[in-house]
């Protein structure tokens, strides 16, 4: 990873030098856009109104448009404002972690220390911790100003920024304001039904189907070119019923639970047979190679 901003925690008169580093990364698949007669490659080109050339990117100012004039904005006006000039992350206020709505968090940055001792670093990181607090922050990145919520992700401090209160819209929907009756047992069943599919969450018991399939339709592209038989490296699909709005809603619950309960069964006979089967060695060495495909799709990506 490579470091995208360095600064300085404050609080109070506690100086904590830092990295700023992003979290995360999109693992989506690049593509690129084409004309379909001839496969030739689109490109976009920033072409000037005035005089029909492309511009590079550095020579590129920003502008504001009232309706009558036009204020240019350099680079050099631009890095002048104070804030941008700013290197300080600057603590506000620490409020209770349940406070911060999950709606309103936008992007993650991990925080490294960036001094010659992290005493600092790890005193403010035991006492978020300690106190099962918040941290509120304010700084400028990238030309804007950023509120953010600091907290501790097993030993790192976390920076996530926070969208501003006007960014987030009301969710203004007349058909919840109408009276809604649930009965007992409606409830009842609703309830059982989350708990046969209740579960300690693990990210990494999910992975991300589409991108899985994209790679695979890719390489098999690769491989067959345009004679590609889709149901033969997919297998047939069968198109699921349009949904609709449910009309029972008790009938609905009861066959769902039974679903669960049914499939949860199953898999717990599978997991049981299972530890049978490992017990022959011969089994057990048949089923080693079955990973393989996988590490060929990583390589292909």
């Amino acid at each position: 990873m490579r470091a995208i901003w360095k600064g300085a925690l404050t609080f109070g008169l506690v100086n904590v030098p830092v990295k700023v580093y992003s979290a995360t990364e999109d693992h989506d698949v690049s593509l690129h856009q084409v004309h379909n007669k001839d496969g030739g490659r689109i490109r976009y080109q920033r072409i000037c109104e005035i005089d029909g050339e492309v511009v590079p990117y550095s020579d590129i100012d920003k502008a504001y448009d009232d309706g009558e004039k036009t204020v240019v904005l350099t680079k050099e006006d631009l890095e002048s404002l104070p804030a941008e000039r700013s290197r300080e992350i600057d603590v506000v206020e620490f409020v209770p972690s349940e406070q911060i709505d999950l709606l309103t968090l936008d992007r993650a940055y991990y925080l490294e220390p960036d001094s010659a001792s992290p005493k600092a670093y790890v005193l403010l990181r035991k006492t978020l911790e300690q106190t099962d607090r918040t941290a509120i922050v304010r700084f400028s990145l990238r030309q804007k100003t950023r509120l953010a919520a600091l907290r501790v992700r097993d030993d790192v401090l976390v920076l996530q920024t926070l969208l501003w209160s006007d960014e987030v819209r009301e969710a203004a929907f007349p058909s919840l304001d109408e009276s809604v009756r649930i009965s007992a047992k409606e409830l009842e069943l609703s309830a059982s039904l989350v708990e046969s599919f209740s579960s300690d969450f693990d990210p990494e018991e999910f992975k991300d189907e589409y991108q899985e399939e994209l790679r695979t339709l890719i390489e098999a592209k690769l491989e067959k070119g345009d004679a590609l038989d889709t149901s033969e490296t997919f297998g047939e699909q069968e198109e699921e019923e349009a949904g609709g709005e449910v009309i029972d809603l008790m009938a609905a619950l009861r066959a769902s639970v039974e679903k669960s309960r049914a499939a949860r069964e199953g898999g717990d006979a599978k997991a049981a047979s299972g530890k049978t089967d490992a017990a022959a060695p011969a089994k057990a060495e048949t089923k080693a190679p079955a990973k393989k495909p996988a590490a060929r799709k990583k390589k292909a990506s």
